[in-house]
């Protein structure tokens, strides 16, 4: 078990040191990440570094004021509520010395190419693109990511709350590559506390189904 370890390192991190990120360790953890699988190799991702402390200072404050106007959309005084008090955990990344966006570009399927064409049912065409490969590689590189960060003892905390202010973060960091879009962010530093553990996990038995 002790070849696995690096994955048990990994946690979900919200508090960090003010220490820095060194480069070397930065462009480590990247190569990890762009060494994931992908379909077709397509590598259909790319990775947006932020340091700057006003920037990611006003990335939270965007999350923030776009949080407040999308609540007032919601049906009921109990969902804005909720979704408003969700806030604080989608700009817990203000704490990090380092934010990582991931945005993933395009990625045609058999889908895709059906929806263009209008040459099957809707039905069929959302079942086809139901597996979503172009994510499932941002996913894999994510991991790869967090996976490497851990190793060399950051703490990282894949995020996808803030993607609902994709668009003004995306203008606020200057990043306009087409067709590609904000999936998910990761705040990157020293953890604060290196006490913390990762939660409960379902036993095998309940979530893995061997077949003979």
């Amino acid at each position: 078990m002790d070849k696995l370890d690096f994955i048990y390192k990994r946690r979900s991190v919200r508090n960090f040191l003010d220490a820095d990120v060194p480069a070397d360790d930065l462009r480590e953890i990247l190569k990890a990440a762009v060494y994931a699988p992908s379909g077709k190799n397509m590598q259909n991702w790319h990775f947006v570094v932020v340091k700057n402390k006003a920037k990611i200072a006003e990335m939270a404050q965007i999350v923030e004021r776009k949080n407040a106007e999308l609540a007032e959309l919601l049906p009921s005084e109990e969902k804005r509520k909720a979704f408003r008090g969700m806030v604080a955990y989608h700009t817990v990344f203000k704490k990090a010395p380092v934010v990582i966006l991931v945005y993933a570009g395009p990625y045609p399927t058999l889908a895709t190419d059906l929806a263009e064409a209008k040459a099957a049912p809707l039905d069929l065409i959302h079942a086809l693109a139901r597996p979503n490969p172009g994510v499932q590689n941002i996913a894999a590189a994510m991991e790869n990511l967090l996976l490497a960060a851990a190793n060399l003892g950051y703490g990282t905390c894949w995020m996808t709350g803030p993607t609902y202010a994709a668009e003004e973060i995306s203008k606020l960091v200057g990043f306009a590559k087409p067709g590609y879009y904000l999936a998910a962010l990761t705040p990157l530093g020293v953890p604060a506390d290196n006490n913390g553990t990762n939660p409960p996990r379902k036993p095998l038995d309940e979530v893995v189904t061997f077949v003979d």
